[in-house]
């Protein structure tokens, strides 16, 4: 737990730095959890970011990035689509992005599925 809590934090601080508002952060539902929740200013559009960050000391039994199945998709958009309706902001567009930390590596996919 404390690793992935790592990797979360090396994530979010990087969107941050990129010029995205962090929303959420663990946000649960029956449907799942979403990771990082966070907004991106555009000008007159406002897109929703969905992180799903998946850390691993090694890739020893594949990709951090292999591990995000159709499955694991699907709750995601289940679990955002939750998110949504408990928040009053509208959004333009929804983006979902799948975070990989191997080792200290970070890779970023966006627009993931």
């Amino acid at each position: 737990m404390a690793r992935a809590r790592w990797a979360e934090d090396l994530v979010a601080n990087l969107y941050q730095r990129d010029g995205y508002k962090i929303i959420a952060r663990n946000w649960h539902c029956r449907e799942g959890e979403l990771d990082i929740v966070c907004e991106l200013h555009e000008s007159i559009e406002k897109t929703l970011v969905i992180v799903e960050v998946r850390a691993r000391e090694s890739n020893y039994f594949g990709s951090p990035l292999e591990s995000v199945t159709l499955a694991k998709q699907k709750k995601l958009r289940r679990a955002t689509k939750k998110f949504l309706a408990s928040e009053a902001r509208t959004y333009s567009n929804v983006r979902f992005d799948v975070a990989s930390v191997l080792g200290v590596k970070i890779e970023v996919v966006r627009d993931a599925f």
